[in-house]
């Protein structure tokens, strides 16, 4: 049997999340009262950070399931924490309400009279698009649950661990469906006239990256855990960075491959959401993207030495992720014509009041379970239960 250890009930994580909940309600609060003043700023920063969060959620899911279906020991020391994240959903489900009161304020099709627009009302209405969104969750929050569900009754005893790889293939089929058209209707109908069949590929990658980012990084404060320390050694943590690296990869190739696509076609209905993107100092933000959400960690991971030494491991997976959300800030916020100068500030509190209540609940939902999965049949060296 694998030792039951817990994240440590001491006063730095409790703290953690103390200052975690006070820090959420504090920035939902100045949210809150920047959509008295300006209710479509306030929109869009809270549109920006729900979907930085919901991609960490999102991106544990799938690593939750690729792990289930191929194995190794780098998914058994992140499965807890991918679990954790997963079982967020549901309150990012309760998060998503105020967007949905918001809608009007946020995409140009609701009501609009443009014969373009009106041709597409089929797709772009406001019940289907609500009625979508709870598809989605839905489905998202059933394949959590059960992975979550048959990883708590693998901790009483022996189980059946073909049931993780029987769900966790279709899930990812479910999951590519689901966040193909989810992309759309939350991004890139932003701008209704413009389409890239990338986007919806990159938008996924994207999501990974950041839920290998997140876990890479909380591994490291975690792993100091005898038993966790145990089984991440030098060569784990390698593996991990090479995973990371892949994923840096992944999203480096997608996004030059939409921007390559799309320049060279150089169609009127496509290219204007590069040159939105590429002018009035939007540039200097692709540029940043460039260095440091590829370049930078590209030429870092390369090193055996970085990605063995967990503080400097955990240090690029942090800079990745804060990047991810400039990437998302990026896609986002020049889709509107006024931009955004002082109200910058809201997307700051949007950030912290959204980030602060889902990491105080994340922490309490990876405080509930042991760190590493019991009876588990890679861990215990025995073959899995057919």
């Amino acid at each position: 049997m694998t030792l039951a250890v817990y994240l440590p009930d001491s006063v730095p994580w409790e703290r953690i999340r103390q200052r975690s909940l006070l820090a959420g309600i504090i920035g939902l609060a100045c949210c809150l009262l920047a959509a008295l003043i300006s209710p479509a700023h306030a929109l869009r920063a809270y549109l920006v950070a729900f979907n930085f969060w919901l991609g960490i959620a999102l991106g544990c899911l799938v690593l939750l399931m690729l792990q289930h279906l191929t194995g190794g020991i780098w998914g058994l020391v992140l499965r807890r924490v991918f679990e954790a994240a997963t079982r967020t959903l549901g309150l990012l489900a309760l998060l998503f309400v105020p967007l949905l009161l918001g809608l009007p304020r946020l995409y140009e099709w609701v009501d609009s009279t443009d014969p373009h627009l009106v041709e597409k009302d089929w797709y772009l209405n406001v019940p289907f698009f609500i009625a979508r969104a709870a598809a989605y969750f839905v489905i998202w929050l059933v394949i959590a649950f059960f992975l979550n569900q048959w990883s708590a009754a693998q901790d009483q005893g022996p189980f059946n661990s073909r049931r993780f790889r029987l769900l966790s293939g279709p899930g990812l089929v479910l999951y590519g469906g689901t966040i193909t058209f989810a992309s759309i209707d939350w991004v890139m109908s932003l701008e209704p006239h413009w389409y890239s069949t990338m986007f919806p590929v990159l938008y996924a990658a994207a999501q990974i990256l950041q839920g290998m980012a997140f876990s890479v990084a909380l591994l490291v404060y975690i792993g100091s855990q005898p038993a966790i320390e145990a089984l991440l050694g030098p060569t784990q943590r390698r593996d991990l960075g090479n995973l990371l690296l892949a994923f840096v990869m992944m999203w480096a190739y997608l996004s030059f491959s939409q921007f390559l696509l799309i320049w060279s076609e150089n169609l009127p209905e496509e290219i204007p959401w590069y040159l939105r993107r590429t002018r009035g100092g939007w540039q200097w933000l692709a540029l940043l993207l460039i260095v440091f959400q590829f370049a930078l960690p590209f030429v870092l991971l390369l090193s055996r030495e970085i990605k063995e030494n967990p503080r400097r491991l955990a240090a690029v997976a942090l800079l990745v992720l804060a990047m991810r959300y400039l990437d998302l800030f990026w896609w986002i916020e020049p889709a509107f014509e006024d931009g955004v100068s002082i109200y910058i500030l809201v997307h700051v509190a949007a950030m912290i009041g959204l980030g602060g209540i889902w990491i105080w609940y994340f922490l309490n939902q990876l405080a509930k379970r042991p760190l590493l999965p019991l009876h588990d049949p890679s861990l215990l060296g025995e073959p899995s239960h057919a």
